[in-house]
């Protein structure tokens, strides 16, 4: 791996820990605290974006790979969180939440597939009709 994809990464990854920590907070100050909201919807978003750059990259050759790695594995991988949702999980099963739990397992696991899926779609689909599939 060369440094400039090094430095790529590891500027894209400061943006997205930052727009993690102030997404997480922005939406766990919105909604109510008993699913951890916040950790969701940072990865819901983050696998949305995710599957519309890779759709994007795809079928275009507009970005380098330095800029393709800045913003999926840098930005993107930063800003979500399957670490800090395994240990919610993990809490809240260790609190006798198990309904929480597994909400908060399933919507994370198959929210995520399904955001990505989806932000693929769109671009495949609607942004980009002139290329086949």
């Amino acid at each position: 791996m060369s440094w400039q994809t090094i430095l790529a990464i590891g500027s894209g990854g400061f943006i997205g820990a930052v727009l993690r920590a102030y997404l997480n907070g922005l939406i766990s100050h919105r909604l109510p605290h008993d699913l951890p909201y916040g950790t969701l919807g940072v990865n819901l978003i983050g696998s949305f974006l995710m599957g519309v750059l890779v759709a994007y990259f795809m079928y275009t050759t507009f970005f380098s790979l330095h800029t393709k790695s800045f913003l999926t594995t840098g930005i993107l991988g930063a800003l979500t969180t399957y670490s800090t949702f395994a240990i919610e999980s993990v809490l809240l099963l260790k609190g006798g939440h198990f309904v929480l739990a597994f909400a908060n397992i399933s919507f994370n696991a198959f929210g995520s597939v399904i955001m990505a899926g989806s932000g693929f779609y769109l671009v495949k689909e609607f942004f980009l009709p002139s290329i086949h599939h």
